[in-house]
C-alpha cells in the first residue's frame, strides 16, 4: 500500500473527531469491529491504538507492528528505528505514560506543538478520562506526558515549483528516483533541463 503524508493521516484522524462507542462504556466501535473482523465490547477491549492502527491504515501509512497494544507498537518501534523521544511531529505517534512510571498508558496522534505541548488526535479519551473516555477527540498534553513517539515514514511534500518541474519532466532525479534538490547542479544536468523545459514549452 503507498504510504501516505503527513496530511493525509492527519485530515482523516479529523475527520473522525466527536465518534463515539456505543452504548457508552462499552468498547463497542467501529475501530474494534475493524481490527477484530467482528463487533466486540467490554473491559477487554480498549481502541486508543485500534483507532490510530485504523488511521494509519486507511491512508496507507506503515507502523512496525499491527497490535492493539500501546506497549507493543513501543517496543517494535525501538526494534524499527521509529523510536523518537524528543522533538516531536505532526504525524508522530505519541505514547503517554500519565503516572512516570515509564508504562505506557494511551495514545495519539500528534498534529502541531502549542504553547502547553502537543495538540493531539485520540480515541478512547475524554475530559475525565483520558485512557478510557469512549470518543475520538482532540487533546493538549504537555511534554512531560509523552513517554515517546513512534516516527512512521510518511511521503514528503515537494515545494510546488519542484512538483510542477517533476510533473512535466524536467526534473527526473537519479535511478534511485532522489531528486538531489541540495546537490550542486552540473552544466551537463543543466542544459539537459533546459532542453526538457523547450519541449514542454513546444521549442524543441
Amino acid at each position: 500500500m503507498k504510504t501516505a503524508t503527513v496530511k493525509d493521516l492527519i485530515d482523516l484522524a479529523r475527520a473522525q473527531l466527536g465518534v463515539k462507542e456505543c452504548p457508552a462504556n462499552s468498547n463497542k466501535v467501529k475501530y474494534n469491529t475493524w481490527y477484530y473482523g467482528r463487533d466486540v465490547s467490554g473491559a477487554a477491549y480498549p481502541w486508543c491504538m485500534v483507532f490510530v492502527q485504523w488511521c494509519c491504515a486507511q491512508v496507507g501509512v506503515e507502523l512496525p507492528t499491527r497490535t492493539a497494544s500501546c506497549t507493543a507498537l513501543m517496543n517494535a518501534a525501538k526494534k524499527a528505528g521509529m523510536w523518537v523521544t524528543s522533538d516531536y511531529r505532526p504525524g508522530d505517534i505519541s505514547i503517554y505514560d500519565w503516572g512516570g512510571d515509564k508504562v505506557p498508558d494511551h495514545c495519539g496522534i500528534i498534529t502541531q506543538e502549542t504553547p502547553g505541548g502537543y495538540l493531539c488526535i485520540e480515541g478512547n479519551t475524554a475530559v475525565g478520562n483520558d485512557s478510557n473516555g469512549g470518543e475520538v477527540m482532540e487533546r493538549i498534553r504537555p511534554v512531560k506526558s509523552i513517554l515517546g513517539a513512534v516516527r512512521p515514514v510518511y511521503v514528503a511534500v515537494l515545494p510546488e515549483a519542484v512538483q510542477w518541474a517533476v510533473d512535466n519532466g524536467i526534473m527526473q532525479g537519479n535511478t534511485s528516483g532522489d531528486l538531489m534538490l541540495d546537490n550542486a547542479l552540473t552544466r551537463r544536468q543543466f542544459v539537459t533541463m533546459l532542453h526538457r523545459y523547450a519541449k514542454v514549452d513546444g521549442k524543441a
